[in-house]
């Protein structure tokens, strides 16, 4: 189950990092400064999307445990409109909110004039891509996890090819630049919401839960119930890329070649979270599923498979990070001077990776019993409370650099892992007890 998901969930962090790729390659080091300060605000209001969204899919796999196949229909019925309308109110937070914000950061003149246009085409993107995640979110709450698969990779096959020819204005189509990858990423995910959508509605797997499929059914306790997991979800991921992203104007505040070294890093580290976050997903669906069927055995066991499967997957990643450190930067850019940073970046980032996949599989477990609220506080205990700051500490105040900022971030993913693997082992055997 998890391996589609994984494939899918890489998908939203490929179509930043291909457009990263096309663009260090194509266009330089400045408008590669550009695309990583922009993808570092917009990944701040896409996770808050994405986590909107991940509140359908536990509820789906514990009323199909519970063969309430009926209320299934209902639940996407309100998500899709909870859904189409948080990715329009997100895209004018981002067109009016962001374009403010982007001017006080002290940042590289050359850099914000690089990032607006990009930043405006991105926001258009988030629509469509809550539409495709709404219907994805349901048929893998279902355990139908390879078509989005299927979808997120002819997507991100499509991205990488219009990203080309828009950057570099090849067929007679005039050179644009960062705008470039913008469009081909807006293009991309209104496709892929149109076929994702399709194949929900044209499936025969889904036609008894869509029985009861209708615009009509919104409820308001029957939305509340989806955001009551959603929005927590949401401010879990919020809170963590948030870090992560005060980190790149961190880097943005020490020049254009940090910025973008970071940002190479960060592209690296995020596909493999995102993978981590597929495995989570999988975990969500299977301690969902249980639980919807109160069968405690079973989520303990799956519990802790996902556990052993993350720390066997993340060891093999850390390894390759470190061992590649000096290889995987040329896939983006030919400035030796951000390869050289960015190396040593990637030293660090690979001893995070076993505590990044830890925490977002806690997560994903708990996430799948309804348990979010506890989790949301950890999650914002270990990265405002802790992480930045000792970031902003080590590396702007005590001169550690780009090293020192990663350390504090470093810091911060340990503390949520262990957390949140307490409150697991606690909540998790309290539930298989009473069972």
């Amino acid at each position: 189950m998890a391996i589609p998901v994984v494939i899918s969930q890489l998908g939203h962090t490929m179509v930043h990092t291909a457009d990263s790729i096309i663009i260090g390659q194509f266009a330089g080091t400045i408008p590669l400064a550009a695309v990583s300060l922009v993808n570092s605000l917009f990944t701040i209001v896409l996770v808050i999307g994405l986590g909107i969204s991940y509140g359908l899919t536990p509820l789906i796999a514990q009323e199909n445990g519970r063969g309430n196949l009926r209320e299934c229909g209902r639940l996407l019925s309100n998500s899709l409109l909870i859904n189409t309308v948080a990715g329009i109110l997100l895209f004018f937070f981002l067109y009016f909110f962001m374009q403010v914000i982007i001017d006080k950061l002290d940042q590289q003149p050359e850099v914000i004039v690089m990032a607006k246009p990009y930043l405006k085409l991105l926001g258009l993107s988030l629509l469509p891509l809550m539409i495709f995640n709404t219907f994805k979110q349901f048929a893998e709450g279902l355990g139908f996890t390879r078509q989005a698969m299927v979808i997120s990779i002819a997507g991100n096959t499509l991205n990488i090819i219009l990203g080309i020819i828009f950057v570099k204005g090849l067929f007679g189509i005039e050179p644009m630049g960062v705008k470039g990858v913008g469009w081909s990423t807006l293009i991309d995910r209104i496709l892929m919401a149109l076929v994702m959508s399709f194949y929900v509605f044209r499936s025969k797997n889904f036609k008894n839960h869509l029985k009861t499929f209708a615009f009509n059914r919104i409820n308001k306790l029957r939305s509340l119930r989806i955001l009551k997991i959603g929005a927590p979800v949401a401010m879990q991921y919020t809170f963590e890329v948030g870090a992560f992203s005060g980190a790149v104007i961190l880097m943005g505040t020490m020049g254009a070649i940090y910025q973008a070294s970071h940002q190479i890093a960060m592209n690296l580290a995020s596909a493999t979270y995102m993978m981590s976050s597929g495995i989570a997903a999988a975990a969500t669906i299977q301690t969902g599923h249980s639980f919807g069927r109160r069968d405690f055995s079973r989520l303990k066991l799956s519990a802790n498979a996902s556990y052993h499967i993350i720390i066997a997957f993340m060891i093999l990643t850390a390894a390759s990070f470190i061992i590649f450190h000096s290889y995987l930067p040329y896939i983006f850019t030919t400035d030796r001077a951000v390869i050289i940073i960015a190396s040593q970046l990637l030293i660090i980032a690979g001893f995070f990776q076993l505590f990044d996949g830890t925490q977002v599989v806690g997560l994903g477990v708990l996430r799948g019993i309804g348990d979010v609220n506890i989790p949301t506080l950890i999650t914002f205990i270990a990265y405002w409370i802790i992480g930045l700051p000792l970031a902003y500490l080590l590396g702007v105040k005590m001169g550690l650099g780009p090293e020192g900022i990663w350390y504090g971030l470093t810091v911060g993913l340990f503390i949520s892992a262990v957390l949140l693997y307490k409150r697991y082992k606690f909540l998790v055997n309290k539930i298989a007890g009473s069972g």
